[in-house]
């Protein structure tokens, strides 16, 4: 039986799969003996998309929403948030808790353990990465970034 999904081949053996009554948007390995869909921990990529237009991608685990509205980063209290920085550097991080940021600057490669790629973040990324995620940031331009722990 085939997927009813219709697919966006993003390279050969990652779907992103496109389901009208379903949210987040899934990711699947659809081999071409069977036809079938069937989920895989990596590569894994998702999107969803809010009724605002605005999308936001999950690779790896780690959420992502580019550009989101002022409206939403105000509502978060982004603003508010603790600031942290760094200067281009590489270094392996933990996360003890459910970490939420906004990137004002900067580009990084976030690689998590045991995966065979990295994600990357850059300004204007707000970013979720959950708890007890162990990951190596690879840091090439300095970041600066608000963030919160939940």
């Amino acid at each position: 039986m085939a997927c009813a999904c219709s697919s966006l081949l993003i390279n050969p053996y990652t779907f992103v799969n496109y389901h009208p009554t379903r949210l987040p948007i899934s990711t699947h390995y659809s081999p071409k003996s069977s036809g079938r869909c069937r989920a895989f921990k990596y590569p894994s990529i998702s999107a969803s998309s809010s009724s605002e237009g605005m999308t936001t991608v999950e690779k790896l685990g780690i959420k992502i929403e580019s550009n989101p509205p002022e409206s939403k980063l105000t509502e978060l209290g982004v603003r508010n948030w603790p600031k942290w920085g760094c200067p281009p550097s590489k270094f392996p991080w933990t996360y003890s808790a459910k970490e939420t940021c906004y990137l004002l600057q900067g580009k990084v490669m976030v690689k998590p353990e045991g995966a065979n790629e990295a994600v990357e973040i850059k300004a204007g990324d707000l970013v979720v990465f959950p708890k007890g995620m162990s990951c190596t940031w690879d840091v090439s331009v300095a970041v600066d970034k608000h963030y919160n722990f939940e």
